[in-house]
């Protein structure tokens, strides 16, 4: 796991805070994350609004950025800056919140910690794709899926220039990761522990029973030749962005050139985490320690 020491106290000048707007609606929430860091660290503070104006310039400024909202929200803040260094800092005040670093709660105790240098930076993979010129990047997954009321779809995956499978499903995930615990747990994949340097592929519903979830290193290049009935198939990013694949038979992944910067506190307990907002469903993962039961 690659972990390194960042900028301490008086060494951060300019924070940004990403809101998402919808869990923050009067403001208060950024009005208090705003005041801690002032008398903390009386660094300077640019405000995003749904990650809008995340531009080079203004992130060339950052040293840091606060993703402010939910899980949806960590994940938009990665697309926007990862590209540029810029480590994260999780804060959840939505439901799940599984990628924050800190519940709103515990933001001062954070900012301390993080003033005193008392954290690390976790490098996570980010997988990317082009459609007609244009470059997309996922911290979680990218998947080809069909619509609502499409047949199936034939896929004929190729890993690293050799053929992998063909399979009818109704889609495929390609997961990093951090992305493990999302659509992909759903769909059957494992968890995969975040900072791995991996990638899995998981059908969605697939005709034949042989096909499982393939774990492969992240620096292989996938090469996906679609072939469907309809032209309704989608190519959606961290489910937040989509593509529709009509007249496009193939589709390569690779993993990104950059890696999203996420903080995270010396009393980061990934397993705790895991344990309470994943796997809580599961009796014998309840509790502190299963064994003493």
């Amino acid at each position: 796991m690659k972990t390194y020491r960042y900028l301490v106290g008086e060494s951060m000048r300019t924070i940004g805070i990403n809101v998402n707007t919808t869990k923050d609606k009067d403001g208060n929430v950024v009005k208090t994350i705003k005041d801690i860091i002032s008398s903390k660290l009386g660094s300077e503070i640019l405000v995003f609004k749904d990650s809008k104006g995340l531009t080079k310039e203004k992130c060339s400024k950052l040293d840091f950025i606060i993703a402010l909202g939910g899980d949806g929200t960590i994940l938009s803040t990665a697309r926007k800056v990862s590209k540029y260094e810029i480590p994260i800092l999780g804060v959840n005040i939505g439901t799940l919140g599984f990628l924050a670093a800190v519940e709103m709660s515990q933001f001062e105790d954070a900012i301390m910690e993080i003033r005193d240098g008392s954290y690390a930076i976790e490098d996570r993979v980010m997988i990317g794709c082009e459609i007609n010129g244009k470059k997309f990047s996922a911290l979680n997954d990218i998947f080809i899926q069909k619509g609502t009321l499409s047949s199936i779809i034939d896929f004929y995956i190729e890993v690293d220039g050799k053929f992998y499978a063909s399979f009818i499903a109704d889609g495929v995930i390609f997961s990093t990761p951090t992305g493990s615990t999302a659509y992909s747990l759903s769909a059957g994949g494992p968890v995969l522990f975040p900072t791995l340097d991996v990638l899995e592929i998981t059908p969605i519903c697939p005709h034949t029973q042989g096909i499982k979830t393939l774990i492969i290193p992240c620096d292989l290049n996938i090469k996906i030749r679609i072939k469907s009935k309809d032209d309704n198939v989608f190519l959606s990013i961290d489910g937040q962005e989509s593509v529709i694949l009509n007249k496009i038979s193939s589709v390569s992944l690779t993993k990104n050139n950059f890696k999203c910067k996420v903080i995270r506190l010396n009393d980061y307990d990934y397993f705790d985490i895991l344990r309470n907002k994943i796997l809580w469903r599961t009796m014998e993962c309840a509790g502190d320690n299963y064994e003493d039961k």
